[in-house]
């Protein structure tokens, strides 16, 4: 395994780590992927699964090994039913950190994260309810060591790290996120790119979310490039970032753990991602590519983020039906007045999106 050092604390991280999202099986099967993991030399876990049970898997894998792991927690991530949840009550949110840190044995975590911070009103929230205090004191006592924060939003990632307070990040990064020419997530390119520099001006490590774009440039007939890419490949694109400290891909079973581990002994050749610069994307006409150009919304509606959650749900992301959730305004808010269609220069029919959009997370609510 290869590690890069925090800038804030020095700790040695993984470029590998585990992303909890995907992890599926008995109790029994996950605490031996996890425990795998450690011993493979991956030390870097993000503590945010789609449901409660792997909690349970990683009490088991990291007893006696809690000094070699490095533990991501998120502050309004909650699972009471079982299920991933997400909240900004601060009760609920004190509730569930002191359940895991019983839980896994422990009296801290070394990240403790604002969970999926994506608007102003929710920034608004976090920082005058009450949440953010409550972090700093935890971090005055030892109970985190490392303040942080995740998001898919450039804009409000550069106004958290305006606070000065923030050790690490995690964030969206892919190549066809940062395509050059075209603008396939939230923020330009050009954006997204200044915001990795700022990260390693201020000493702010990034982990990294979402490498394969939700699986979608694994498979040539997702990929916006036509072409599928290689595990490899996506990943040596996300380390070559500027302040990217660690890359953290869902693993669903011993398999899948096995894949992202041949990074770390694959040829140069396996991960030369060059290959893009030759890419043409398909033909984006009709297609929502969250570049946000429809924005001001008359009800404010933020179109690129909930075409974003569902796209994701759609590929598979358990957790992308919380994040839609959590919005303040959802795409049943749409009045069909026609203004994003207008300034769309992708010509996408959102009336008609929002109107399916809405549909779906009924339904899929219901399940």
């Amino acid at each position: 395994m290869k590690y890069r050092t925090l800038p804030h604390g020095g700790e040695m991280v993984s470029v590998i780590g585990l992303g909890s999202g995907s992890l599926t099986g008995t109790e029994e099967e996950l605490t031996e992927v996890i425990a795998a993991a450690i011993e493979q030399g991956i030390n870097y876990f993000d503590m945010a699964p789609s449901v409660k049970a792997p909690f349970f898997a990683y009490a088991k894998a990291f007893e006696g090994r809690r000094e070699r792991v490095i533990t991501q927690m998120h502050f309004g991530a909650i699972y009471k039913s079982g299920e991933y949840g997400w909240t900004r009550d601060l009760d609920e949110i004190k509730s569930q950190f002191e359940w895991q840190l019983k839980l896994l044995h422990t009296d801290y975590t070394d990240m403790g994260f604002i969970h999926c911070i994506d608007d102003r009103d929710d920034l608004d929230q976090v920082m005058k309810a009450g949440l953010w205090e409550y972090m700093k004191a935890l971090k005055e006592e030892g109970k985190i060591r490392h303040l942080g924060f995740s998001s898919h939003n450039p804009d409000i990632a550069r106004r958290i790290l305006d606070t000065g307070l923030i050790d690490m990040m995690m964030f969206s990064i892919n190549p066809a996120y940062d395509y050059q020419e075209g603008e396939y997530a939230i923020g330009e390119a050009a954006e997204r790119a200044a915001l990795y520099r700022q990260c390693e001006r201020m000493g702010v490590g990034i982990s990294v979310m979402k490498p394969f774009a939700g699986g979608q440039l694994l498979d040539a007939k997702t990929s916006i490039f036509q072409k599928a890419l290689t595990h490899e490949q996506c990943f040596q694109y996300v380390l070559d970032r500027p302040a990217v400290l660690t890359v953290l891909p869902g693993v669903r079973n011993m398999q899948d753990l096995q894949t992202a581990l041949h990074y770390v002994t694959a040829a140069p050749e396996e991960k030369d991602y060059s290959i893009i610069g030759g890419f043409t994307p398909q033909d984006a006409d009709g297609i929502c590519v969250y570049c946000n150009h429809c924005q001001p919304c008359p009800e404010g509606l933020n179109v690129g983020l909930i075409n974003k959650y569902y796209d994701l749900a759609l590929a598979g992301d358990k957790m992308a039906a919380g994040h839609y959730r959590k919005l303040p305004i959802k795409a049943d808010a749409c009045i069909r007045c026609g203004h994003c269609q207008i300034r769309c220069p992708f010509h996408v029919k959102q009336e008609q999106r929002m109107a399916e959009i809405a549909a779906y997370f009924i339904s899929e609510n219901k399940e």
